[in-house]
């Protein structure tokens, strides 16, 4: 995420993103029932620019994948638009087992080999496995929270990075 240059423009923003993250915070159901019908606007929206490719000069058989592509994408995301809690429910599960496989390859490329900040990554996959663990686990209990709750804390730290990153140095003088 690039910072904007205005400190009071980073200000703003980064108070706004609070604002935001403490409303996910408080209302983590209606914040991941509102991140999951706009997952869906946005298949629909992929889907219908995969069905608007096919008018374009590739061969058949490309444009019958790309079909079946645009039209899975367009029923999954009216899937989610129209069933918003069920399709929750669903992502949950997903994002949990999604935390988990990242866990593990974080600690497997911790035990790997050499890599920079190698304790931090290390860190990274326990705690990333755990979490996706630990959502496996409650769920389906824990689909009335845990997104909500996840897209809260993306929010508050993305509002501190951008308090705490370094402003863009002004341009060197031309001369």
């Amino acid at each position: 995420m690039s910072a904007p240059a205005s400190p009071s423009l980073r200000w703003i923003t980064a108070g706004l993103l609070f604002v935001a993250a403490a409303l996910s915070l408080a209302l983590p159901f209606v914040s991941a029932t509102l991140l999951t019908i706009a997952l869906g606007g946005v298949a629909v929206a992929a889907g219908l620019s995969q069905l608007l490719r096919l008018t374009s000069g590739d061969d058949t058989r490309s444009k019958v994948f790309r079909a079946i592509s645009g039209v899975l994408y367009v029923a999954g995301g009216i899937g989610l638009v129209v069933f918003p809690i069920a399709s929750t429910v669903s992502l949950t599960l997903f994002i949990g087992f999604l935390l988990a496989i990242e866990g593990v390859m974080e600690l497997a490329g911790a035990a790997a080999g050499a890599v920079p900040a190698r304790g931090l990554v290390l860190l990274d996959g326990i705690v990333t496995t755990v979490l996706g663990g630990l959502l496996i686990a409650e769920w389906p209990s824990d689909s009335t929270w845990a997104i909500g709750t996840l897209f809260a804390f993306a929010l508050a730290f993305s509002a501190v990075n951008l308090l705490t990153a370094t402003p863009p140095a002004p341009p060197a003088p031309q001369g």
